[in-house]
């Protein structure tokens, strides 16, 4: 089965996504893996399964609730902070 997504538009602020018959925004404050991308890496988007965004160019996994409800899915750092004993 294919499942159709398409990058609709590029912003200095996001980027749209049409999923099947509806647009969904991806704001770079939100994801801000895409800011620096280029505009060839952000097109190609493909939709492995119908709640699942990926970024082959980028190693980028998305779920579809995910840009729906950012708020239920926080950014978290792995990084720790170095000592400076």
């Amino acid at each position: 089965m294919i499942f159709l997504v398409e990058v609709t538009n590029i912003s200095q602020h996001g980027f749209w996504i049409l999923l099947e018959e509806r647009e969904l925004f991806v704001p770079f404050g939100e994801f801000p893996w895409f800011r620096n991308a280029t505009v060839n890496s952000i097109l190609k988007v493909e939709m492995p399964h119908p709640r699942h965004l990926y970024w082959p160019d980028l190693d980028i996994d998305l779920a579809v609730e995910s840009i729906e409800h950012p708020e239920r899915f926080p950014l978290l750092s792995k990084a720790t902070l170095g000592s400076n004993s």
